[in-house]
C-alpha cells in the first residue's frame, strides 16, 4: 500500500538548481535510505515529503488516515515538564480510555443499574467495547512501553521526575527522538538521527526500529545503521534522483554497476556525435552531399544528449606513505591506567602492537579511549604505567578537535610553511586532492566548515608519510564519499594504525583488531567490529547461563528436605521453569493472535470491507490461517500444561 508519492518535486534558488523532477514512492513497513553529498538537498527532501516545507515543481499526495512523524537533526524537547509527564502526553487518548473504563466499571457496581436491566445491558456493553479497545491498543502496557525507550536512549528510574529544563542539549535531543517512536506514527521520517549517540544507544536504536511496525525514512550518516536498517535507498546525485533495492552495500554495489554500464553508453554516443559532426563539417558544404550532412545535422539536433556520469562532481584523492619501515614490535602498552587529574578512568591497560596492525578502540563515552591515545603520544601523562616504542617508528596524531590546525593561516600557507622547499605548484596541486582548489587555498582556516578542516588536518598527516598513525575519530565532519576515500587510502596504508572511532562501518573496514576499553581496563577481540560484536553476544549469554545456574543451586541450598528424592532433584527444578517459561510464551503468543483476529473481525463489519469481495476473501484467508495458528498453539499450551502438572 502506498502511504506517500512525491511526482516532479523540485526546489530551486533563483536560477541555480538544487534538485527536480524528483519521483519517490513510499510503501508501507518499507525501510527507506535517502543518501547523498553533503549540499545534495536531502534534509530539503525530507521537509517538502513531511509538509513541512512547499516543494517549488510537482506535488507531494497521501492517504488521508496516514500519520507522519518528523525528526530533525536539531530536535530538542523545550518543556517545563518532567522527563516522565513530558511523556505521558504521547498517551492522553490511552490514558483518557483507561479512566472512561474505571467510570465504566465503576457504574457497574452503581446499586440504580444493578436494579434497571437494560441499564445494566448498556453499562456491561460500554464495558465490553472499552475493555477490547483497551486490549487493542495494548493500554495496560503503555507505562512499561515508556520505561523501555527511555531506558534505551539512557534516562533511568532516578531520571524520571528530572525537570526537562535542567537536561543538557544532548539529552533534549536523545529525548525527542525517545518522544517521536512513543508516537508510532505509520511514517517516521528522521534526520541523522544517529548524531550524538554513542555505540551501545545505537545498537538498541537499531534493535528497536528493525521491530518498529510503521514506514522509515532516513538521513544518515552512519552506514552501519544504513546497511541494518533499509531495504531501499534513494540517491539524490547531480539534481536527480536513483532507486535501488537491497541496503547501503548493495547500493554502493548496484550504483557502481550502473555508472559503469552509463560510462559505456556515454562513450558510445560521444563517438557517434563525433562521426556526425565531422560528417557534417565536411560535406554540408558540397552540393552533392549537402542534403546528406543536413540530414545528419538534424539527427545531432534531435538526440537527446547523455550527461557524463559524474561529470561535475569532485571527490578527494590521497594515500598514505611511509618514508621508512619500522621494526615488527611497534609499540607496547603495560598495566597502564589513564585519567585525569589523578582520577583513573581505565586500568589496567594493555596493548602489543605489531607492524601492519590496525587496532580500533571502542568503550562507551567518558572511558578514556582519546584520554589513551594522548597519553600514547605524551600529551596527557598516564596515571600509571606507560608506553614503548620499537625501533624506527614514525608516529602521526589525527586530534578531533583539530587543533593542530592555525587557526589565522591561510590554507596554502598552512602546508608551504611546514614543506617550505616544495615549489607552489605541487603544494596547490596536493590541496586540489582534497578538495583545495582555485580560490579555496586563500582561505584562511578559520573560515573553514568542520569537513574542510578535516580534509586540511589529513592532508597535512598525509605529507608527514609516518609509519604509525594515530587517529581519534578521523570520520568526524566528513560527507560519505571523503570517509570512504579515506577508508580506502588506510587500507592500502603499508603503516600501522590504532584509532578510536564510532563509526561502526568504518571500524568494520579497517580494524584487525578490537580494543574494548572498561573502567575494568582492556580487552583484546582479534577480527573486525562484526567478529567483535558477536563475541559480546557470546559473552553475554554466557554471562546469562551462569547467573542461571548460580540461581539453582541457591535454591537448592535453601530448599527444604523432602522425602522424594525426585522431587528433591535440581534436573525437576529445571524443568518446572523451562516448562512455565514455555507456557508464559504461548500464553503470550495467543493474546497476540486473538488480538488480530479481534481486528479482523472488526474489519469485517465495516461497510467498505463487507462490500467488497475480494477484502472479505482476503480478510478470511487470514482469519482461516490465525484459527488455524491458534488451534496449534492452544493444543501445545494444553500439553505443556499436563506434563507440568505431572511433575507436581
Amino acid at each position: 500500500m502506498i502511504l506517500l508519492q512525491g511526482q516532479n518535486l523540485a526546489r530551486y534558488f533563483g536560477p541555480t538548481v538544487l534538485f527536480e523532477n524528483i519521483q519517490i514512492t513510499i510503501q508501507d513497513n518499507e525501510r527507506i535510505a535517502l543518501v547523498g553529498r553533503n549540499g545534495a538537498g536531502k534534509s530539503t527532501l525530507l521537509k517538502i515529503l513531511a509538509g513541512i516545507e512547499p516543494t517549488d515543481a510537482g506535488t507531494v499526495a497521501k492517504k488521508k488516515e496516514v500519520t507522519i512523524g518528523y525528526l530533525d537533526q536539531h530536535s530538542a524537547v523545550d518543556s517545563t515538564k518532567t522527563i516522565w509527564d513530558e511523556m505521558l502526553t504521547v498517551f492522553a487518548p490511552v490514558i483518557l480510555l483507561m479512566k472512561q473504563a474505571e467510570q465504566a466499571a465503576t457504574r457497574l457496581a452503581d446499586e440504580a443499574v444493578i436494579n434497571d436491566p437494560d441499564a445494566m445491558e448498556a453499562a456491561l456493553k460500554l464495558y465490553d467495547t472499552l475493555q477490547q479497545e483497551i486490549h487493542k491498543q495494548d493500554a495496560y502496557g503503555y507505562e512499561s512501553e515508556i520505561r523501555s525507550v527511555l531506558h534505551g536512549f539512557k534516562f533511568y528510574e532516578e531520571d524520571l521526575d528530572r525537570p526537562i529544563s535542567q537536561l543538557s542539549g544532548g539529552q533534549k535531543t536523545r529525548l525527542a527522538m525517545a518522544k517521536i517512536l512513543l508516537e508510532k506514527n505509520d511514517l517516521l521520517i528522521l534526520d541523522e538521527p544517529t548524531n550524538h549517540l554513542d555505540i551501545d544507544t545505537l545498537a538498541w536504536l537499531e534493535n528497536y526500529l528493525l521491530g518498529y511496525r510503521g514506514t522509515l525514512l532516513v538521513v544518515s550518516h552512519d552506514r552501519y545503521f544504513l546497511d541494518k536498517i533499509a531495504t531501499n535507498v534513494y540517491e539524490i546525485s547531480r539534481n536527480k534522483i536513483h532507486h535501488y533495492k537491497g541496503n547501503y552495500s548493495w547500493f554502493l554495489q548496484e550504483k557502481a554497476a550502473r555508472l559503469e554500464q552509463e560510462m559505456k553508453q556515454y562513450e558510445k554516443q560521444q563517438e557517434e556525435i563525433a562521426k556526425l559532426e565531422d560528417y557534417v563539417a565536411r560535406n554540408i558544404v558540397r552540393a552533392s552531399t549537402t542534403k546528406m550532412a543536413q540530414s545528419r545535422r538534424k539527427r545531432l539536433e534531435k538526440m537527446d544528449r547523455m550527461d557524463k556520469p559524474m561529470g561535475d562532481e569532485r571527490s578527494v584523492r590521497f594515500a598514505f606513505d611511509i618514508k621508512r619501515e619500522s621494526g615488527n614490535v611497534v609499540m607496547g602498552v603495560e598495566n597502564a591506567a589513564v585519567g585525569y587529574n589523578g582520577e583513573v578512568l581505565a586500568k589496567p591497560i594493555n596493548l602489543d602492537l605489531r607492524k601492519q596492525q590496525a587496532i580500533g578502540i571502542v568503550g562507551p563515552n567518558g572511558i578514556g579511549k582519546s584520554t589513551l591515545l594522548k597519553s600514547i603520544i605524551d600529551q596527557i601523562p598516564f596515571i600509571e604505567g606507560g608506553v614503548k616504542f620499537g625501533t624506527n617508528v614514525d608516529l602521526g596524531y589525527y586530534d578531533q578537535e583539530l587543533s593542530k590546525l592555525s587557526k589565522n593561516k591561510t590554507v596554502l600557507a598552512e602546508i608551504w610553511d611546514l614543506h617550505p622547499t616544495m615549489n607552489e605548484k605541487d603544494v596547490r596541486s596536493i590541496l586540489g586532492s582534497f578538495l583545495f582548489t582555485g580560490n579555496d587555498v586563500e582561505k584562511t582556516i578559520s573560515s573553514l566548515s568542520g569537513g574542510e578542516k578535516a580534509r586540511l588536518a589529513l592532508c597535512k598527516l598525509a605529507l608527514e608519510r609516518n609509519n604509525l598513525l594515530m587517529l581519534d575519530e578521523p570520520t568526524n565532519h566528513l560527507d560519505i564519499d571523503s570517509k570512504e576515500v579515506l577508508e580506502n587510502a588506510l587500507i592500502d596504508y603499508d603503516g600501522t594504525l590504532v584509532f578510536v572511532s564510532h563509526d561502526r562501518y568504518f571500524i568494520n573496514r579497517i580494524a584487525t583488531s578490537i580494543l574494548e576499553l572498561s573502567a575494568d581496563g582492556s580487552k583484546l577481540y582479534i577480527g573486525d567490529y562484526d567478529y567483535y560484536i558477536e563475541k559480546k553476544q557470546e559473552e553475554a549469554e554466557l554471562l546469562a547461563l551462569l547467573a542461571e545456574e548460580q540461581e539453582e543451586q541457591l535454591t537448592d541450598e535453601v530448599a527444604p528436605p523432602v522425602k522424594s528424592t525426585y522431587h528433591a532433584s535440581k534436573e525437576k527444578a529445571k524443568l518446572e521453569r523451562k516448562l512455565s517459561r514455555e507456557i508464559t510464551s504461548l500464553e503470550e503468543k495467543l493474546e497476540e493472535i486473538e488480538s488480530k483476529i479481534e481486528e479482523i473481525e472488526t474489519q469485517l463489519t465495516l461497510p467498505e470491507v463487507f462490500g467488497d469481495h475480494e477484502k472479505v476473501q482476503e480478510y478470511n484467508d487470514d482469519l482461516l490461517t490465525l484459527q488455524d495458528q491458534q488451534d496449534v498453539c492452544m493444543h501445545e499450551w494444553e500439553a505443556k500444561n499436563l506434563e507440568l502438572e505431572g511433575l507436581e
